[in-house]
């Protein structure tokens, strides 16, 4: 069956000599994966790899066949071109970094129009704007609306919040509550926009520590999650 559909892509491998396996996150049917047979050695096919830049945006034509781990593109063309994810140092490393935690928590093979509506939106966003330190952040926090725990609101003034509860609370109830700069950031983030984030001013140090916390809070929420093997890259490039 033949189905046309908007697609952020999450990850490529080489397999073989002339093949990629990429996986993509699909406006129709959730995450699917792809075999490109002898992609990396046509150059004048329907289907290059210069399109299957990690979280590229395109619209692609499936031969889909259910119960199959590997699906084949027909037709490939580019939904948006990046001015700046894909050729700013900086940026290419938030790119990178997100892929890999959004390949490994998107599993499900099912529509779901408002979180692919999130993505597409919000990397278009980052693709236009600059100095968005905190941009990872800020979408990391906010993609938890969309797995299911996203932190309650309530009590925003208590000083400390549960990480494994997802709840603020008046004393430290284990030893996954937090408080201080973690949770004055997180007070600050969890009430501002996207537009709003060049105003909040933090040192490298405590973008690291808060960007830890998340990392764990996504672990204590979803059993199989393990931190990015591309953290420590991204780490050196920010600080």
């Amino acid at each position: 069956m033949l189905i046309s559909t908007n697609a952020i892509v999450l990850s490529k491998l080489k397999y073989n000599d002339n093949d990629l396996i990429v996986k993509c996150y699909t406006q129709h049917l959730g995450t699917l994966s792809f075999l490109l047979r002898g992609v990396l050695k046509s150059k004048r096919g329907a289907v290059q790899t210069a399109y299957f830049q990690l979280l590229s945006q395109l619209t692609i034509v499936i031969d889909y066949k259910a119960n199959r781990s590997l699906h084949t593109i027909k037709e490939v063309k580019l939904n948006h071109l990046y001015s700046s994810l894909h050729t700013n140092v900086l940026k290419s490393t938030v790119v990178m970094f997100l892929a890999e935690v959004l390949s490994s928590t998107l599993k499900e093979e099912e529509q779901n129009d408002t979180l692919f509506s999130y993505l597409e939106t919000t990397l278009l966003w980052f693709d236009s704007h600059v100095d968005q330190a905190n941009f990872h952040l800020f979408f990391l926090l906010k993609f938890t609306k969309y797995l299911g725990f996203y932190p309650e609101v309530h009590n925003l003034e208590f000083d400390y919040f549960n990480l494994q509860d997802g709840k603020f609370e008046l004393k430290p109830s284990s030893k996954y509550s937090i408080s201080e700069e973690d949770l004055s950031l997180l007070k600050a983030l969890l009430v501002a926009s996207f537009d709003d984030l060049s105003e909040i001013k933090i040192s490298s140090k405590q973008r690291q520590s808060f960007l830890n916390m998340l990392l764990l809070y996504f672990e204590l929420h979803l059993g199989n999650f393990k931190p990015p093997k591309s953290l420590q890259v991204f780490t050196q490039v920010f600080n």
